[in-house]
């Protein structure tokens, strides 16, 4: 997948180094409910290698570098979660929106997603842009793990419906 920056493609084994190299800072993991911290390499390679089953998840790309990742994890209802991060040398140039833009256009047209779910640390407020800037609805406060800190912490929800003409092109697809 191509957007006017970025290559959003599948993710190889040989993405851990650089995987555990940018998600593995502080400021990153921190941030997010998945990644360990510290983040070795071969943590890395096996969640590339483990992905569930479902799953969708793209290395971000930009001049030919990856710079970080987005992907979503269905429910079987036809809501998926949305996740995303972005190396801290790569922040404020908005590649997490055009990423995740793209992404969820995918989802919508390609994989018949009705709703995707977006939650952010509520200490995070550069992915509550993020997550405003691509149209989200406030859903609620709720809690959830963050592996870096190894604890439950306020988290923030939100929902984005498929848009109607989405919906026309996934049933022409």
């Amino acid at each position: 997948m191509q957007t006017k920056r970025l290559i959003l493609r599948a993710l190889e084994p040989s993405d851990a180094q650089r995987i555990a190299a940018l998600a593995g800072v502080w400021e990153v993991a921190s941030m997010t409910g998945r990644i360990p911290y510290p983040y070795s390499e071969v943590a890395a390679q096996q969640w590339v290698k483990g992905f569930a089953a479902g799953e969708v998840v793209f290395g971000i790309e930009h001049e030919r570098e990856l710079i970080g990742v987005c992907g979503f994890t269905p429910s079987g209802d036809g809501n998926a979660e949305l996740g995303y991060w972005i190396g801290k040398d790569y922040w404020g140039q908005g590649f997490a929106t055009e990423a995740a833009d793209a992404l969820m256009r995918y989802g919508f047209t390609k994989c018949g997603i009705k709703r995707f779910v977006c939650k952010h640390l509520s200490d995070n407020a550069a992915s509550a842009r993020v997550i405003a800037k691509l149209g989200f609805k406030f859903a609620g406060p709720d809690t959830g793990w963050c592996e870096a800190r190894q604890m439950d912490m306020p988290v923030l929800t939100y929902h984005r419906r498929r848009p109607w003409m989405a919906a026309l092109k996934a049933l022409h697809a």
